[in-house]
């Protein structure tokens, strides 16, 4: 019986990995895609931005 109290939480682990790579699989896409897509798009610009307006231009040297 030793062997199975060994072996008992591993595999317990791995089901449960499973179900949550299984459900992040599925909600990826589907009706929210576009506007999550969007929210990071908008993100990204905000950082671009800010790290253009951070850095000084130089006087052409």
């Amino acid at each position: 019986m030793d062997y199975v109290s060994a072996l008992l939480p591993p595999v317990v682990m791995a089901v449960f990995f499973i179900g949550l790579v299984r459900v992040i699989v599925k909600t990826q896409g589907g009706a929210a895609k576009a506007k999550e897509d969007a929210a990071v798009d908008a993100a990204l610009e905000r950082a671009a931005s800010a790290r253009r307006a951070a850095v000084p231009e130089s006087d052409g040297v």
